[in-house]
């Protein structure tokens, strides 16, 4: 990625001209979301000096990592300015449209503590795969790289309920895929949303370019 986007965030690298996370808060906008939470660290002025403190009216908060504290302690931290019993959290250098509203009715249906976005992938290889049980509980996760063929990637997009972040078991400083949903996927209870929507990562060097074609400009 770096023979990409030189020292900035990936959320900040240019899209048509506008930095990709203007083209996520636009499609969670239209989801309906009401406040975006950001965690953030290294090169955080980027994004706050661009952002500032409201995204077409929506309002912006930050959550400031003072030393790195993994993806999990990222986002148990930017959990401390959550004022609801959850929330959505997403990888901010990645689009995976689906219904954010259909993925809340599971989870809650089904009384999870987290519930993943799954995408169907006819390659898992290069994401790692994940494991669901007819009644779309999630029994495991293989790394990346252990198996290829079909199957369901995690999307990058989570339902976390605040209570479960904030347990022992946790510290503040944890890996979210790791020491969360791989170690506890067996006795917590996950959930998987599998979506068919349009999914694309650009931290990979070939979908950064071809978010160039297929992402079009909207109008503020």
């Amino acid at each position: 990625m770096h023979q990409v986007v030189s020292d900035i965030p990936k959320s900040m690298a240019l899209i048509n001209g506008r930095p990709f996370i203007e083209y996520l808060l636009n499609y969670l906008r239209g989801q309906g979301i009401k406040k975006f939470i950001f965690s953030v660290g290294y090169k955080k002025e980027t994004i706050e000096t661009h952002l500032g403190n409201q995204f077409k009216n929506i309002p912006v908060e930050y959550a400031v990592e003072e030393e790195p504290l993994g993806t999990g302690g990222g986002i148990k931290n930017a959990f401390k300015i959550v004022e609801g019993e959850s929330a959505f959290v997403l990888n901010g250098d990645s689009m995976f449209r689906l219904g954010l509203t259909a993925l809340s009715h599971l989870h809650t249906d089904a009384n999870a503590d987290i519930t993943l976005a799954l995408r169907f992938l006819e390659d898992t290889e290069r994401y790692g795969s994940v494991k669901i049980s007819d009644d779309k509980r999630i029994t495991g996760f293989s790394e990346k790289g252990s198996a290829s063929g079909p199957g369901y990637i995690n999307g990058g997009i989570y339902l976390i309920n605040k209570s479960y972040l904030f347990t022992p078991r946790f510290p503040n400083k944890f890996s979210i895929e790791k020491d969360c949903f791989e170690k506890y996927c067996q006795e917590s209870k996950f959930f998987g949303f599998p979506s068919k929507g349009y999914f694309l990562d650009i931290g990979i060097p070939e979908d950064f370019y071809r978010a160039q074609y297929e992402f079009r400009p909207f109008e503020d």
